[in-house]
């Protein structure tokens, strides 16, 4: 993956969750009701966030971490409460001003966790983020194909002391046909693109990689609610 062919790929996302979609995606991630696909994408990433954020301790006092999409920053905020240090980064400007209400109204003034969290737009692997203890990526990898995925993992560990946890769109059959099948959800002409992988292939072949000498792959679960689908993976260092 080149520099050229990341920064093009993040400037499509960023278009489609800045400006395209970015009501649809508000609804989603926020509270109010919503029906049909959309109930099963929002419970299939709430099954998805509690798995992400159970592998990771209980008590994360110390912790810096980057929550890499941070999106609505619910996942973020979570991890705050826990007392880790979160800095929550996505491409979408609009998303992160949301971002940054919900935390307010979250922790209103005087209530304050034992923690912390910072919410910035621009992009994930901007070196000047500085290093982390751990880094978390929901569905995020989902939307560069395989070998930019494998790249981007790669340049997360080696600003990460401990732990990656992550998500990819597993290569299953019913994904592709949902995928082939119009790209439903929330329109056909606002989907993003999603490409499936071979995640054990992808997996295995990064902690292979001379760089990745010291990780090691831990747990795997697959989440699969209606139209959700992806499978969440645990890489740590020794």
């Amino acid at each position: 993956m080149s520099q050229t062919d990341y920064m093009r790929r993040t400037g499509e996302i960023e278009h489609y969750f800045d400006r395209t979609a970015l009501d649809a995606w508000k609804r989603l991630t926020g509270d109010q009701p919503v029906s049909g696909i959309r109930a099963t994408v929002r419970k299939g990433r709430d099954a998805m966030r509690a798995t992400l954020v159970s592998w990771l301790p209980q008590d994360l006092s110390g912790w810096r971490i980057l929550d890499a999409g941070c999106g609505s920053g619910v996942l973020s905020m979570e991890l705050m409460d826990r007392g880790a240090d979160v800095l929550g980064i996505d491409l979408s400007a609009q998303m992160v001003a949301f971002a940054r209400q919900r935390a307010l109204d979250r922790h209103p003034s005087g209530n304050r966790p034992t923690g912390s969290v910072r919410f910035e737009s621009g992009d994930m692997l901007d070196p000047r983020h500085g290093h982390f203890d751990a880094i978390v990526a929901m569905d995020v990898l989902i939307h560069y194909q395989p070998a930019e995925a494998m790249r981007v993992l790669e340049k997360m560990a080696s600003r990460t002391s401990r732990k990656l946890v992550f998500t990819l769109a597993p290569g299953s059959r019913f994904l592709r046909t949902m995928l082939a099948a119009g790209r439903v959800f929330p329109r056909g002409n606002r989907s993003p693109s999603i490409y499936p992988v071979d995640v054990r292939a992808l997996v295995g072949n990064l902690v292979a990689k001379p760089a990745m000498s010291s990780w090691s792959v831990g747990r795997s679960e697959r989440i699969a609610v209606g139209f959700y689908t992806s499978q969440a993976i645990e890489v740590s260092s020794s």
